[in-house]
C-alpha cells in the first residue's frame, strides 16, 4: 500500500507540474503569433505613412530608408520579427501610395496600413481586417507644396552645437535626423542628415501629447471644453470615472490602471484595434488626482472628449493656422486620432508649434488661439509629480530640475528621441529629431545648455 500510496503522489507530482509547462507552451505560441501580427502592423504602418506622407510633402523616401531609420532598433520582440517580413507597396494609377501590405500568415490577410489622403495619412486595418475594410483609400494627387527654403546655416558656435548632436556627443548610439534651433521667431540654423531635408516628416511619438494638449486649449478657448469639468469616462452618471476630469488627463493623474509605464497600446498602435476599444475603459485604481502614471490612455480620453469639435475644428486646420503645412494627425481605422503618438511632421512645423507658445497662445497677426494664461497652466506641475529628470506640467514636460537651463523651459518629448524644447523667457526654441534605437537615449538637457551657451556667445 505505501508503495503504491507512493507512486500515486509522484504520477500527481508528474501530472501538477506538466500542466503549466503544456500551458505556458501553449501561451508561448500565442504570443509568438500575436507578436508576428503586431511586428507586421508595426512595419505597415511605418512603411505607409514614412513614405506617403514624405511624398505629400514633395520628397521622397524609399523603403530602404525607412528599414534603415523608423524600423531598426525598435522594442523587443518585434525588433527581431520586423526585418524578416515580405511587405508590397501597392499604388494608384497616378503614382500615390494606395496600400502597403504586410504578410506574418500564409493562412491569415496581411496586416494593411491604408493611405486614407494628404490631411489623414494611413490607418492600419484590424488583424485579419482585409484591404478593403476601411473602404477604398485614396486617389487624389498631392495638393501640398514642398518646403523649397534653404537650409539656414548656424553661426559659428551654434553651428558647433548642432553638429555635435550629430557625432554622438550627447548619447552613445543616438541617431540625431535634424536639428533648429529658432530664435526671435526665425530660424537661425538648423542641420539635417544626409537623407532627410526641411520637408521630411517624422513620426512625432509622444510629442504628440503637446500638440493634442494645444488641441484641448484651442477648444477651451473657444468656450467648447474645460479642463475643470469631467472627461465623461465610465459608464453611468453613478461611475467613479466620471470624477476624472480634462486636467487629471492632461497630467497624467486619472488614476486608471495601465499595464506597462506608457501603456505600450500596441493593440492600437500595431494591431488596428479603436481607440475607444483599447484606450477609454481602463478601471480605477487610484482616486483622481492622488497618483502620476505616464500613460497614452489618459492623452487618448482627453482627445476623445474633445472629440465633437472636430466636426467644425478638425486638427488639420489647426495646423494650417500655425503655417504647419507639413503636417498630418492620424486615425484609427474609425477615425479617431491617435495624438498620443501618431503625428506625422517636420522639424521646421514643429518650431512653429513651439513659437505659438513664445507668442503666448497667438498667431503671429496677433489673433489669440489658447487661452490667457494657457502657456502658465501648461508649464505649472500640480499634484503628484513623475519621479527622474524632469517634472511635468499638463501635456508638457518641465526642464526645472534641469542645471543650466531656465526654470521656465518646457518640452514636448517623445520616443526615439524627439524634443521640442521652449524656453520663454530667452524666446527660444530647439527641436532635435531622432530615430534613437531601444538602449540608447539623447541628453537633451545637456544639448539644451549647450545650445543656449553658444547663443550668448553669437
Amino acid at each position: 500500500m505505501i508503495r503504491t500510496a507512493t507512486a500515486a503522489l509522484m504520477i500527481f507530482v508528474a501530472l501538477l507540474f506538466a500542466v503549466p509547462a503544456t500551458a505556458q507552451s501553449q501561451q508561448e505560441r500565442l504570443d509568438a503569433r500575436y507578436d508576428r501580427a503586431l511586428a507586421a502592423g508595426y512595419k505597415a504602418l511605418m512603411l505607409c505613412g514614412a513614405i506617403a506622407n514624405a511624398e505629400a510633402n514633395g520628397v521622397t523616401r524609399t523603403p530602404e530608408s525607412v528599414l534603415q531609420w523608423e524600423l531598426t532598433g525598435i522594442q523587443a520582440p518585434l525588433d527581431a520579427i520586423v526585418r524578416n517580413l515580405d511587405y508590397e507597396v501597392l499604388r494608384h494609377d497616378n503614382g500615390t501610395i494606395e496600400r502597403v501590405s504586410v504578410m506574418w500568415d500564409e493562412q491569415n490577410e496581411p496586416r494593411y496600413a491604408i493611405h486614407l489622403d494628404d490631411d489623414r495619412g494611413c490607418a492600419l486595418n484590424p488583424i485579419n481586417g482585409p484591404f478593403d475594410f476601411y473602404g477604398r483609400p485614396a486617389n487624389l494627387p498631392s495638393s501640398r507644396s514642398r518646403d523649397d527654403a534653404p537650409i539656414v546655416q548656424a553661426p559659428n558656435m551654434l553651428r558647433s552645437a548642432l553638429n555635435a548632436a550629430f557625432e554622438g556627443t550627447y548619447g552613445e548610439g543616438a541617431r540625431t535626423t535634424a536639428t533648429i534651433v529658432h530664435r526671435g521667431g526665425q530660424v537661425i540654423g538648423e542641420r539635417y542628415v544626409q537623407e532627410f531635408d526641411p520637408a521630411t516628416p517624422q513620426r512625432t511619438w509622444s510629442v504628440a501629447k503637446s500638440i493634442a494638449a494645444t488641441l484641448v486649449g484651442a477648444a477651451v478657448h473657444r468656450g467648447e471644453a474645460d479642463v475643470n469639468a469631467s472627461a465623461d469616462l465610465g459608464y453611468t452618471d453613478g461611475d467613479p470615472r466620471r470624477a476624472i476630469t480634462l486636467d487629471h488627463l492632461l497630467r497624467m493623474t486619472s488614476g486608471r490602471y495601465t499595464d506597462t509605464p506608457g501603456n505600450r497600446t500596441d493593440p492600437l498602435y500595431w494591431g488596428g484595434a479603436t481607440v475607444t476599444e483599447a484606450a477609454l475603459d481602463w478601471p480605477l485604481v487610484a482616486a483622481p488626482g492622488s497618483t502620476y502614471r505616464y500613460a497614452n490612455n489618459d492623452t487618448l480620453a482627453a482627445v476623445a472628449a474633445i472629440k465633437p469639435t472636430f466636426t467644425d475644428h478638425p486638427p488639420a486646420a489647426f495646423f494650417t493656422k500655425l503655417g504647419m503645412t507639413h503636417t498630418v494627425a492620424e486615425t484609427d481605422w474609425l477615425g479617431n486620432f491617435i495624438l498620443s503618438s501618431q503625428v506625422w511632421t517636420t522639424a521646421r512645423d514643429l518650431a512653429k508649434f513651439g513659437q505659438l507658445y513664445l507668442n503666448d497662445g497667438k498667431l503671429p497677426d496677433g489673433t489669440r488661439i489658447l487661452p490667457e494664461g494657457w502657456v502658465q497652466y501648461v508649464s505649472t506641475p500640480s499634484g503628484p509629480q513623475p519621479e527622474g529628470a524632469f517634472g511635468y506640467g499638463a501635456g508638457f514636460w518641465l526642464m526645472n530640475k534641469s542645471d543650466g537651463v531656465p526654470l521656465d523651459t518646457i518640452a514636448a518629448m517623445g520616443n526615439r528621441g524627439q524634443y521640442v524644447v521652449i524656453v520663454p523667457s530667452l524666446d527660444v526654441v530647439i527641436v532635435r529629431r531622432g530615430e534613437d534605437p531601444v538602449g540608447a537615449s539623447f541628453d537633451i538637457a545637456a544639448f539644451t545648455r549647450d545650445v543656449l551657451a553658444a547663443l550668448e556667445t553669437e
